[in-house]
């Protein structure tokens, strides 16, 4: 895993590891002591070896504690399915969750998008730059506008009209192409639908939404045109898995950018779509690398 400074200082992470034994763990439990040892020995005892490791505590007093592994393996000496075993049985005598992943492998995923394609866009492009690991088998909208686009990627695109009348319907055809699919991460790239409690609950923590402002200022329609009238001088978007509460999910990431009385409508709507395609892209990559838990209503992103 190579990485790089980033403008503030901190650390970038970029997702170009060529280890093909490579592993990402992602661990949560009530804090109490002895859960990195365990975790390390077990590790250890398997020929692994830990190349990274990040956790939080939200409380050393009895709080919730997670962690972050990446580890490197030795296929030979120990086989990945002998470390899952061991992992699983580690997990019920310890009493913790756990997600285990070969970094290697690519997520399933697809993008639903209405008319505008900034969102949509960039994902593509990063996707094709190898930025974004995973497979994209469809891409479905509500509209048929970005077909050509999408196609020249060389991805099927799914045209499902959606309306009052047929909403239902409609949500029905989609979620059976999402399962026909295997579809593990759904990226919703200015879909401009509310998704059902039905359909989310087919994909608990599985469908990113990047609303184009910064939560919860401005929610629901026309954001810019608020924004104008109360003349912030920052604007915002907001990347956050989806769930019942319309834009109420836990959030994953948000950006800003600073405006001020010169800005027109439209100067916001052109700056807002700059920074809605970034942090969208952002949170999906942080997804797709095995980065982000949640608990309660917020996400723990390392």
């Amino acid at each position: 895993m190579r990485t790089q400074k980033c403008t503030n200082g901190g650390l970038l992470k970029l997702n170009v590891t060529n280890h093909e034994q490579r592993a990402r763990l992602l661990v949560s439990c009530q804090d109490r002591p002895g859960v990195v040892a365990h975790i390390s020995t077990l590790l250890f005892e398997h020929h692994a070896n830990i190349v990274q490791s990040d956790q939080y505590s939200t409380d050393p007093e009895g709080g919730m504690f997670f962690m972050r592994i990446e580890f490197d393996w030795n296929e030979e000496k120990s086989p990945f399915q002998t470390i899952e075993s061991a992992f699983t049985e580690l997990a019920k005598t310890h009493e913790f969750t756990y997600k285990l992943e070969k970094a290697s492998r690519k997520k399933q995923m697809a993008i639903f998008v209405s008319k505008e394609n900034h969102c949509l866009s960039e994902l593509l492009w990063k996707w094709r730059a190898g930025e974004l690991v995973a497979d994209i088998p469809l891409v479905i909208s509500n509209h048929p506008d970005n077909r050509e686009e999408v196609e020249s990627y060389g991805i099927p695109f799914h045209h499902i009209a959606s309306t009052k009348a047929n909403r239902k319907e409609a949500e029905q055809k989609a979620i059976k192409l999402l399962k026909e699919h295997n579809i593990e991460l759904i990226v919703l790239a200015r879909y401009m639908q509310i998704l059902s409690p039905d359909f989310v609950s087919e994909f608990p923590q599985q469908i990113i939404n990047i609303h184009h402002s910064f939560l919860p200022a401005f929610i629901g329609a026309n954001p810019y045109a608020k924004a104008f009238e109360r003349g912030v001088k920052l604007i915002g978007a907001t990347a956050h898995y989806v769930t019942d509460d319309l834009d109420e999910g836990p959030i994953i990431e948000q950006d800003v950018l600073r405006v001020n009385h010169r800005h027109t409508v439209t100067d916001l709507r052109v700056a807002g779509r700059n920074i809605e395609r970034i942090a969208l892209a952002r949170a999906v990559g942080w997804h797709l690398n095995d980065q982000l838990l949640v608990h309660t209503n917020k996400t723990i992103a390392f």
